[in-house]
């Protein structure tokens, strides 16, 4: 099995690229846009001047709970920058969402509370809302989050999404928002 096949049978479908979009990514944003991948993993990411996006882990069952998520991620820690990903929600019926979190809680990763999330996918026309989680080595703010998340969807997600998908993903200010964190319920509540 290839790693976008990896990917797909892991991933909801409002979740992925297309693979052409993700090799565009490989071949003409090399310089940021990247691919770890081995016989157990695949592990697809952004790294920028000032952050680091991942776009796509996958752990094959085969090998989880076997360190490969911790060690993957700790490389990645290791580059000194903050690290952002988006995660669905917490679905009771869909086991994994709550496994996800809590390895991302064990992590040391942080739920962006003021942070909205909110996408229509191109290929369900459904809108997705996802968390925001976020892990930085000097404490950053949530306003700079907001900011990399920005950047990561003009650059990575939107990137050349006519010619992908035949229309364009909704403006940046139509998906993210900033709230006040009062507000916000944290994601990893209950999780212990």
């Amino acid at each position: 099995m290839n790693w976008y096949e990896k990917l797909n049978q892991y991933f909801p479908i409002e979740e992925m690229k297309s693979k052409e979009h993700i090799e565009t990514l490989l071949k003409e944003r090399g310089d940021i846009y990247h691919k770890d991948e081995g016989e157990y993993h695949v592990l697809m990411y952004a790294e920028l001047e000032d952050f680091i996006f991942i776009d796509y882990l996958f752990v094959s069952k085969k090998a989880r709970g076997q360190g490969l998520g911790h060690k993957l991620i700790s490389n990645l820690k290791e580059l000194g920058k903050p690290i952002i990903l988006e995660v669905e929600p917490v679905d009771e019926d869909i086991l994994d969402t709550g496994k996800r979190l809590k390895f991302y809680q064990r992590e040391g990763f942080q739920h962006a509370k003021s942070i909205g999330y909110r996408r229509k996918s191109l290929a369900t026309n459904e809108v997705n809302a996802m968390e925001i989680l976020y892990w930085s080595p000097e404490d950053s703010s949530e306003e700079l989050i907001y900011e990399a998340m920005k950047k990561t969807y003009l650059m990575i997600h939107t990137y050349k999404d006519k010619e992908f998908y035949g229309k364009e993903y909704q403006d940046v200010q139509e998906v993210l928002s900033m709230q006040e964190q009062d507000n916000q319920k944290d994601i990893f509540d209950g999780l212990d």
